[in-house]
């Protein structure tokens, strides 16, 4: 009965955030398939760095959450960022801050259009 009532629901009735919630829910398989990954992570210490550094690298894109250092150490955030910034330099990569709280980190052959907004 479950069922039939999921499929008889309007749209207006959708719970829109278990909609978003479940985005995340990814299989396997689809990975396996890709050239390349966009990877969220978020960036906390150094050994985060690490891993960024490797995951461009290896040729994937990272989505960097940089939330809690934004509110908590300015001067951190620089000094993580920085080591970013080198080591994906050092192959060609690109990072630019999408928003207050977010960096894209790309490798090379991946380029950021980085312009202001008028």
């Amino acid at each position: 009965m479950a069922f039939l009532e999921k499929l008889m629901k309007r749209d207006d009735d959708l719970d829109i955030q278990d909609f978003l919630n479940n985005l995340d829910v990814e299989k396997e398989a689809i990975a396996e398939d890709a050239d390349a990954l966009v990877k969220s992570m978020t960036l906390t210490d150094e050994a985060d760095c690490q891993v960024v550094v490797k995951e461009i690298k290896d040729g994937n894109l990272v989505l960097l959450n940089i939330e809690g250092l934004v509110k908590r150490n300015a001067m951190k955030l620089k000094e993580l960022v920085t080591l970013i910034r080198s080591g994906v330099q050092s192959i060609d990569g690109d990072v630019a801050r999408i928003s207050q709280d977010k960096i894209l980190v790309t490798p090379s052959k991946v380029k950021i259009v980085k312009r202001r907004a008028a």
